[in-house]
């Protein structure tokens, strides 16, 4: 994209139209993230499924953690197939539908209703979710890399801005879906979330334009710039394959015996994780390029750590909003979804002063590397911690449970957020760096692959926490629990720092 392209920020006018598709993709997925473990919990007469607290975070584990691996999937269909623009179409229709269907396993409640009929478009809904995030996500961030030079001093900033995308949708939704799900109907909630996803999509449509030849299918003649029918044909195959396939194995999976389909699990893991190996092995030549890959394993590793704890926001932390946290004003009471948005609104306000703080000291010579970067990051999840912890002791310290400010839960995202602006828009801004050029989207899915295992590791903290407790004949916090766990891997990031930024090989 030529430098004269400069229209959104300074920075090429293709980024306007990533932002705002990202956004409404990212109103739709915070919305229902924001609702799910309420929704579980909550009583079968409220139209919930009444599930216990540890097995709700479970399955939102199991389902944030596979939004991320599915991306590694759609991240090599992109680069040898399909191209970006058919999987954000792809992605983008498909998670409408399955918006739609959590939509309906709401909507059908009642003493007259089949639950198990219920599960099923509930689970389907989750799975169609996932399924349509692996094309989208991947996909959509390698595109914003494609806008700029590897060197481009700008590159960091566009990522950054185009995370403020993310977090405006990320701050609406749980306003908007929050408030239908939670004190009109859950239902309701869903469908908000399902149209957002529709705006995105068709917005991306509209503005496609502005992206010039990039995302394209690969072998397409580089001066083509638009879809064409077959394109489209092959997208809806693709769209109704998908939302066939997943009902089949949700429908399937229930009357196969428990040692099949725990083989099939190990057969399609093992199966992925070789393929995923052959891909790199086939993709990348040369002492630097393996060296830059070695980077982007070890940091996706130490990724890991940083979920684990700062996705807290969906179980634990949402579970302390409800139950330990003055929620009334007057006699209006603050939806517990609401302290989701939290998080978003500070990355709103805080985004554009980092991306401004590391360009200012590149300057300066004084801007950290990016290991050092992912150092304070997990340093800045640790502080928050420590005050959560505080805050649930004092809580809980009483024979009953005292509610306790609003603003210590303020104070907890603050110090989450400068985490999060200092690792995550990095670490996306990282790979397309020094992956090899074969390799981009592959190795962004690897990357959230990472997310996808630290989504998982967050869902388990609290009951790892309790078998600790059981072990050890002691109390053992889970908020005191990570944060200790992100200390001791912040102080390793910046002793390892050094070696990483040599193994880089003049990549910043």
């Amino acid at each position: 994209m030529s430098d004269k392209n400069k229209a959104f920020f300074g920075h090429p006018i293709g980024l306007s139209t990533l932002f705002a598709s990202e956004l409404w993709e990212r109103f739709s997925y915070y919305g229902m993230r924001a609702l799910l473990v309420l929704f579980l919990t909550a009583t079968f007469a409220s139209g919930g499924f009444e599930m216990a607290e540890l097995d709700a975070f479970t399955i939102y584990g199991i389902f944030t953690g596979l939004v991320y691996v599915t991306p590694i999937i759609g991240g090599m269909l992109a680069d040898k197939v399909l191209g970006q623009r058919k999987s954000i179409y792809i992605g983008g229709l498909t998670m409408a539908i399955g918006q739609l269907l959590l939509a309906s396993s709401a909507w059908l409640h009642g003493a007259d209703v089949d639950v198990e009929l219920r599960k099923t478009l509930f689970f389907s809904g989750l799975g169609i979710l996932i399924a349509g995030n692996g094309f989208f996500k991947p996909n959509i961030s390698t595109m914003v890399g494609e806008l700029y030079d590897n060197n481009d001093p700008r590159k960091d900033g566009g990522f950054t801005i185009f995370y403020m995308g993310i977090n405006i949708g990320a701050f609406l939704s749980p306003l908007v879906a929050g408030k239908l799900g939670e004190q009109v109907a859950w239902q309701y909630g869903f469908l908000s979330a399902g149209v957002g996803m529709i705006l995105g999509t068709v917005w991306f449509f509209v503005r496609s334009h502005t992206l010039g030849y990039i995302g394209m299918p690969p072998k397409v003649k580089a001066e083509r710039v638009r879809l064409i029918i077959k394109d489209w044909i092959s997208i809806l195959i693709y769209v109704v394959g998908l939302v066939g396939l997943i009902f089949g194995v949700i429908v399937g999976w229930g009357v196969l015996p428990s040692a099949v389909s725990k083989t099939i699990i190990y057969v399609v893991a093992i199966g992925g994780t070789l393929y995923l190996l052959s891909s790199i092995f086939k993709g990348t030549s040369g002492k630097t390029e393996w060296s830059r890959v070695g980077v982007i394993l070890i940091l996706a590793l130490f990724n890991v750590f940083f979920w684990s704890g700062f996705e807290q926001a969906g179980t634990t932390f949402n579970i302390f909003a409800r139950d330990n946290t003055q929620r009334m004003v007057g006699n209006w009471e603050i939806p517990a979804t609401w302290f989701q948005s939290i998080n978003a609104f500070y990355i709103v306000a805080f985004a554009p002063l980092f991306s401004i703080l590391w360009v200012k000291l590149d300057r300066v010579r004084l801007n950290p590397s990016t290991p050092q970067k992912f150092g304070l990051g997990m340093a800045f999840l640790a502080l928050g911690f420590v005050i959560m912890a505080i805050a649930f002791s004092k809580s809980t310290s009483g024979e009953e449970v005292r509610l306790v400010s609003p603003l210590w839960l303020g104070m907890v995202y603050m110090f989450h957020t400068w985490g999060e602006l200092s690792l995550s828009p990095i670490g996306l801004s990282m790979v397309t760096k020094l992956s090899p050029p074969k390799l981009v989207s592959t190795m962004m899915g690897i990357w959230m692959g990472s997310w996808a295992a630290g989504n998982f590791v967050a869902s388990q903290m609290k009951a790892i926490s309790i078998r600790l407790q059981d072990v050890l004949g002691m109390e053992i916090q889970v908020f005191w629990l990570i944060a200790i766990q992100s200390a001791i891997i912040a102080a390793i990031l910046f002793l390892m720092a050094p070696m990483l930024k040599r193994m880089m090989h003049g990549i910043k």
